[in-house]
């Protein structure tokens, strides 16, 4: 994982939010500023990352990049800018020039469940298909439909495999998947119910087959 530079950061006694440690840091480039963001987000954005291109040592090296990206567009970042779908961008751009230079296309392993129905959450679409899917879903126990669902996804486009990574894993809103993949909110939805819709007509014709 990416080791401090210098110093561990002190302790404050208020806990400021990222965008108050990412201006801070922006302004006066202290290391301590760094290692806590580093801190804050090593484990959720590895996984991320791990998850995305399939290879831990890969997930490494983009992590890596990604706070080293951090570190040399720092003057870029804007006060009250929200940090973590900035973080998830660059580390998502990293993620698709390593593949892109490997040759290879993004993985997806969609064998966690996530809880909540909050209609601004759009990975609270995919719980409806696990839980509620059609066909061969409705009857399989939970770790078979999250199979059927991790094989299913994996036959998807890249771009809609990608969508459901963002919204799925990393509890992200529509606004922050469309900065981090620079796309309209209209598009990010779209493709989260043509994703759904794929997956659907994948189980019915899973169901078919097997009343056939």
């Amino acid at each position: 994982m990416m080791k401090a530079l210098g110093s561990e950061p002190a302790n404050d006694l208020a806990t400021p939010t990222d965008e108050a440690i990412m201006s801070r840091y922006r302004d006066s480039g202290k290391p301590e500023d760094f290692n806590l963001l580093v801190k804050r987000y090593e484990r959720e954005l590895f996984r991320y990352l791990a998850r995305y291109l399939g290879d831990a040592s890969l997930a490494e090296d983009v992590f890596q990049n990604t706070f080293l990206q951090v570190h040399v567009k720092r003057s870029l970042y804007d006060d009250g800018r929200p940090f973590r779908p900035w973080l998830y961008a660059i580390a998502t751009h990293q993620a698709v020039d390593t593949l892109r230079k490997a040759g290879r296309h993004p993985t997806l392993s969609l064998d966690q469940q996530r809880s909540g129905s909050d209609d601004a959450d759009p990975g609270a679409l995919i719980d409806l298909l696990v839980n509620e899917g059609v066909g061969p879903l409705a009857q399989l126990q939970q770790k078979e439909r999250q199979e059927w669902v991790r094989e299913s996804i994996n036959r998807l486009p890249d771009t809609l495999k990608e969508t459901l990574n963002l919204a799925y894993y990393q509890d992200l809103k529509y606004r922050e998947i469309a900065e981090i993949l620079q796309i309209p909110v209209g598009t990010v939805k779209s493709r989260l119910h043509a994703a759904l819709a794929k997956l659907g007509e994948m189980a019915k014709a899973s169901h078919r087959d097997e009343d056939g």
